[in-house]
């Protein structure tokens, strides 16, 4: 379970400020896919950063009673002068969990080829993005943070990484952003959207997109 409580992030940059997160407040629980809706720009990559930790609020807090992954496909912590897998080797001790198994887990599912044992400043963004994916999905975490990561690669790799997250959401939870709602209607079993600071919790996803569809039509009007 990981709960948001009184959350607030604003960005302010030449005496303008973004709200992305005005005062909310909300529960992911356990054993859930959860869906995090919104139209672009709304904040929700930067919530999922909050989330995992790799950035701070204004205000408010995060509270999980479980392990969180990193943004599965974020590859912003890796070190650009260390390789693919020293970077893995790295990410193993920092998790506590057998570096060998990682690397060569990792080896397998990002298919770098002899890239993997080449500096990650050499990367271009989809290998980064497999390495990270290949990390996250190598390590048991009990919630899962995935931000648009099945549009990596080909077809055949993208199909890959579909199947191998569900296999990890049999026995975990994830909270899920993606602009395909026909993957989402997939992957996940609820919602949540996140629209102009505030954020609105749908059992069903279905209910979810529908609202969200509803939001992008006003705006649409509004600007008509």
């Amino acid at each position: 379970m990981i709960a948001i409580e009184n959350l607030t992030k604003i960005f302010r940059r030449d005496g303008r400020q973004t709200v992305v997160a005005n005062k909310i407040s909300a529960v992911f629980p356990t054993g859930e896919s959860v869906a995090l809706i919104g139209r672009n720009g709304a904040g929700k990559s930067t919530l999922l950063r909050i989330i995992a930790g790799t950035s701070l609020p204004t205000s408010g807090h995060v509270l999980s009673d479980g392990t969180v992954s990193w943004p599965v496909g974020y590859a912003g912590s890796f070190h650009p002068e260390l390789t693919g897998a020293q970077n893995v080797r790295f990410v193993a001790r920092i998790y506590g969990v057998e570096s060998d198994a990682l690397v060569d887990y990792v080896r397998e599912f990002a298919e770098l080829g002899h890239h993997y044992h080449q500096r990650f400043g050499t990367y271009s963004s989809g290998m980064r993005a497999r390495l990270a994916m290949g990390a996250s999905m190598g390590i048991d975490f009990d919630t899962y943070l995935v931000d648009e990561v099945t549009s990596v690669g080909d077809a055949s790799f993208r199909q890959k990484s579909q199947q191998v997250f569900a296999d990890r959401m049999r026995n975990s939870s994830a909270i899920f952003v993606s602009h395909s709602m026909g993957l989402l209607r997939q992957m996940c079993t609820m919602g949540m959207v996140l629209h102009n600071g505030q954020l609105d919790a749908f059992d069903d996803i279905e209910d979810a997109i529908k609202f969200h569809h509803e939001l992008m039509g006003l705006a649409k009007e509004a600007e008509g």
